[in-house]
């Protein structure tokens, strides 16, 4: 399976780029890097509202928003930092306020 022009599973270390070479822009589109998680956060719309904090705090672009209004997490490049869920205004409040929850992902 190739990821990057040149690049793939099969290639042996050695032919591997130096660490920090840029290959090329939007190459991380081609990876699943939701794949590495093991906490997984999860929104709850009746809780939310609409503070859009997380959005810019998100390293993934995982949330998206659309007409000024965040949307159900997209969990392609998500990899379960737990960034959002701090951020989140409903943070201290009880689990079935919060806006967003936080735990560990079943796989």
């Amino acid at each position: 399976m190739n990821y990057v022009k040149g690049v793939n599973q099969d290639q042996p270390w050695y032919e591997v780029n130096e660490a920090g070479t840029v290959l090329g822009g939007g190459t991380s589109l081609a990876v699943n890097t939701g794949e590495w998680r093991i906490m997984i956060p999860a929104w709850h719309e009746k809780n939310c509202i609409q503070c859009l904090l997380c959005f810019p705090v998100c390293a993934d672009s995982s949330i998206p928003v659309k007409d000024e209004k965040r949307g159900e997490f997209d969990f392609t490049h998500c990899k379960g930092c737990g960034v959002c869920y701090k951020v989140c205004p409903t943070f201290r409040k009880t689990d079935a306020e919060k806006a967003i929850t936080f735990e560990k992902e079943d796989k």
